[in-house]
């Protein structure tokens, strides 16, 4: 499975940074300098929405004949790249052009994808659309399509570039939110960083800089309390590293080639004048590039994926606010159109399939089983025999577009954390290059999802996506202790740290794929019959406040372990304050 699709795919390029000229960090000098910080990441927040389909008395829908629809209806442009989450997209346009009888062909649109693996060329076209519309309100409308945690710094660039224009003309996410990537793109390492994510530090991670696949590696580690090194030209013993490659196929081939590369040394927070010489230990990576690991030298294994860490690649559409609001009801039958697209794709496998045949028309690679198999995912060996998952992607139907955009039963905005998380680890990881980004209440615009919603309350009939938990966690993904402040010798939180709690709480919403664990531990001061109870008590107290805020009970398990399991030494007061925590668990 060596096939290479074209480089571009869904990287998270950060277009202001290209747009300024800085492709990177230049090498430091060799005389000692103050060296940029590894960067303690934090929460790195992101929610999620897991599997469903229509029920047992769903009618599956004719399929297109092909023919081109001859419909008079609006002509768009919409610019994707080769990505299994618009399986939906697939089948809701009958083929690379509205095809007769197909979904938008009764949402009378008359739409042609064009395969565009290259953001900054989509956006590129999106600003000249936008001239040209202002100048002929008949140019055909374009649309372009990326993932969603690159959404920031995609918004940010555009809304500078049509600044001119006016504020009519300034980029808007519509809603069209087609599915996500289900596990596709993924952080690939050796088994003992799973064993023990503190394994990792010092280690050196291949990936696009600033791509979407990175930046599960930032939330990996922020979430085991790992720091990264932001400059890729330092090594920094104490942090994840990261070794920069040209595109996602790049990156497994400098791990299957043995690159290697020299890199500054930093001691105490600066370079000190001596070099030494890194390889690659891990690969951050999406199909076939997990693929190719797999099978030309294998020894990693899945690490953290979006299966896991689901919310943080939706598929996203910008389009121009002035296009959007001038063709309101064509955006509103699209959003129609792939909602019942999303139910046919997940209910009936003849549509799935007919989804990955327009997928192989378009992408013009590899055949619709290829496409197909890689939409469900699978679970292979590697080349050394260890288990491994390559692919996965999902597609939504309205209720969960609803619950993308915290319009759900449970009201949680996943996309604003998704948003918002990555918007500021951007400026935290990079601050000069990305100082800030556009607002989430202003690049989003619901109103098209509200009245969808409101005028097709049938569509809300299929079901949402849904995670199945174990009964209890066995396989851990990241854990961090929190010193969260109770009354003295009680289960009662201070509401000083409700802030902290509120942050657990965008940390469990990031990933409904994993259960949270919950885990209380007191100092050695006093007996066991008081601290086991009292530290099952405070986990409970906590348990009960992310109730409240929204979390789904059978998510959680919660435990007392005392004196038991400490972090520091009890023999000084920093150390008692160290072990009197609470430990949040994301796991299997």
């Amino acid at each position: 499975m060596s096939v290479k699709l074209k480089p571009a795919g869904k990287l998270f390029i950060v277009a202001v940074i290209v747009a300024a000229g800085i492709l990177g960090v230049r090498w430091y000098q060799a005389r000692p300098k103050a060296a940029a910080e590894s960067v303690d990441i934090g929460k790195v927040s992101l929610p999620d929405a897991p599997d469903a389909s229509l029920g047992s008395n769903a009618v599956q829908l004719a399929l297109p004949s092909g023919e081109p629809a001859v419909n008079g209806g609006t002509a768009i442009t919409w610019e994707r790249m080769a990505w299994n989450s618009q399986f939906s997209a697939m089948y809701a346009n009958g083929g690379v052009r509205t095809a007769k009888g197909s979904l938008f062909d009764k949402a009378h649109v008359d739409i042609t994808y064009i395969r565009q693996d290259d953001c900054n060329k989509q956006m590129a076209d999106l600003v000249k659309f936008a001239s040209d519309y202002k100048n002929n309100p008949n140019t055909p409308g374009v649309l372009i399509t990326f993932m969603g945690d690159g959404m920031p710094a995609f918004m940010t660039s555009l809304a500078k570039e049509l600044e001119t224009l006016g504020a009519e003309y300034q980029p808007i996410i519509i809603p069209v939110t087609h599915g996500k990537s289900y596990g596709e793109d993924q952080v690939m390492g050796p088994q003992s960083w799973k064993q023990d994510p503190r394994n990792a530090l010092g280690k050196c991670v291949a990936g696009v800089l600033r791509d979407g696949d990175i930046n599960i590696l930032l939330k990996w580690a922020g979430d085991n309390g790992l720091k990264v090194n932001p400059d890729e030209t330092t090594y920094d013993a104490n942090a994840i590293n990261i070794i920069a490659a040209t595109d996602f196929l790049d990156a497994p081939a400098k791990y299957i080639t043995g690159y290697s590369e020299k890199r500054k040394l930093i001691v105490n927070g600066k370079t000190n004048g001596g070099d030494t010489t890194v390889g690659v230990d891990g690969v951050a990576t999406w199909t076939p590039g997990d693929v190719n690991v797999a099978t030309k030298k294998g020894g990693l294994v899945t690490i953290a994926s979006t299966k896991q860490y689901a919310s943080q690649m939706p598929n996203q559409t910008i389009a121009i606010k002035k296009w959007a609001y001038d063709h309101r009801t064509d955006v509103e039958n699209i959003i129609v159109a792939l909602a019942q697209a999303g139910d046919q794709v997940r209910s009936f496998s003849e549509a799935k399939r007919f989804a990955a045949t327009v997928s192989t028309a378009l992408y013009q690679e590899q055949s619709a089983d290829y496409w197909l198999k890689y939409y469900n995912g699978v679970e292979e060996k590697d080349i050394q025999g260890l288990k491994v998952n390559l692919g996965g992607s999902m597609v939504f139907n309205l209720s969960d577009m609803a619950n993308m955009y915290g319009l759900g039963e449970d009201k949680v905005d996943r996309y604003k954390a998704v948003y918002n998380t990555f918007g500021n680890l951007m400026v935290k990881m990079y601050p000069a290059l990305m100082p800030t980004f556009v607002p989430y209440e202003k690049a989003v615009d619901k109103s098209f999802l509200f009245s969808v919603m409101a005028n097709h309350p049938e569509l809300l009939q299929g079901k949402a996506i849904e995670t199945k938990y174990a009964g209890e966690i066995t396989s851990e993904v990241s854990s961090r202790s929190y010193s969260i402040e109770f009354e003295t010798g009680s289960a009662n939180i201070r509401p000083s740290s409700y802030k902290m709690l509120d942050e657990i709480f965008e940390s469990a919403v990031v990933a409904e794929g994993l259960k949270l664990g919950i885990y209380g531990h007191t100092d050695n001061a006093g007996a066991d019959a008081v601290n086991i109870p009292l530290s099952e008590q405070r986990a409970n107290a906590v348990r009960s406040y992310l109730l409240k805020k929204g979390l789904k009970e059978n998510r959680m398990e919660t435990r007392g372990f005392g004196a038991a399991k400490p972090v520091a030494s009890n023999n000084t007061e920093t150390g008692r304050k160290q072990n009197r925590r609470v430990e949040i668990v994301l796991g299997e």
